[in-house]
């Protein structure tokens, strides 16, 4: 009898801890093989804000053919860029300070907080034909940091050299969904001017390819939940435990009551 009790009792915790296939899966209603669906998608514009950092060049060809940046000298160490990683960022960048503007060399302040990275470019270059002649400005954000938490497996903060990055792309520089991570419910931390924004994914669904947080900005953080299968596992050994207590105090009761009826 007891040996019954235990096979069963391990039969329904197995079971409850199963996972199915069908929650291992990305986009699980897409259309079958061979079918094919369209997503509206719609990139989001970043707006530059205080603490980005940003890559400026302004070139020109001078009159011996060669190409010269008027900016290199800021960003310039024994004839090398230093620019590469984000300590090189940090140095050799134009940050963005808390009144928005940045602050290039002969050209002076200039605010570009609130702007997206097209008009910032516009308006460096107009800017930069104020004093040089026939230059072209080139205007990169370096600070493009992202955060994966969470059930994933390499959780941490990376940086996207990219202009545009997906949740998608994010949790697979993450590593994936670990194996108790929940890719139904996923969660965008997004900051913002005013506050912050949040938004609720879910990975097996299509409807995120339409979602306004498929595409990140810089400064999200995306948090993998976990299933309810690892609360239950981690507390699988404390079951057993007491379950096998129980079952041992039981059957030693029953011994006794039919010892002493004896």
């Amino acid at each position: 009898m007891k040996q019954i009790l235990l096979i069963l009792t391990a039969a329904l915790l197995l079971a409850s801890g199963c996972t199915s296939q069908k929650k291992l899966a990305y986009l699980n209603n897409l259309p079958e093989a061979n079918g094919e669906e369209t997503f509206t998608m719609e990139i989001p514009d970043y707006k530059i804000q205080p603490r980005d950092i940003l890559y400026i060049t302004v070139k020109a060809m001078m009159p011996d053919g060669t190409i010269n940046d008027f900016l290199i000298s800021a960003r310039n160490a024994g004839g090398i860029y230093i620019t590469q990683g984000e300590s090189g960022g940090y140095l050799y960048g134009y940050d963005v300070n808390p009144e928005g503007n940045i602050v290039l060399p002969a050209v002076g302040p200039i605010k570009v907080g609130g702007l997206t990275l097209d008009e910032t470019r516009k308006l460096l270059q107009a800017s930069a034909d104020k004093v040089f002649k026939n230059s072209t400005v080139e205007c990169k954000l370096l600070s493009f940091k992202f955060t994966v938490i969470g059930e994933v497996k390499a959780p941490g903060s990376y940086i996207n050299y990219n202009n545009y990055l997906t949740v998608l792309e994010a949790i697979g520089r993450a590593g994936g969904v670990g194996e108790y991570g929940n890719r139904s419910k996923v969660l965008v931390v997004r900051p913002m001017d005013k506050g912050t924004k949040t938004f609720r994914l879910d990975l097996q669904d299509k409807k995120i390819l339409s979602s306004e947080a498929y595409f990140l900005l810089p400064n999200d953080v995306v948090i993998v939940e976990p299933l309810k299968q690892k609360i239950f596992n981690m507390n699988l050994p404390a079951f057993s435990f007491i379950l096998t207590s129980s079952l041992s105090t039981i059957t030693t009761t029953i011994l006794l009551i039919n010892y002493l009826k004896k």
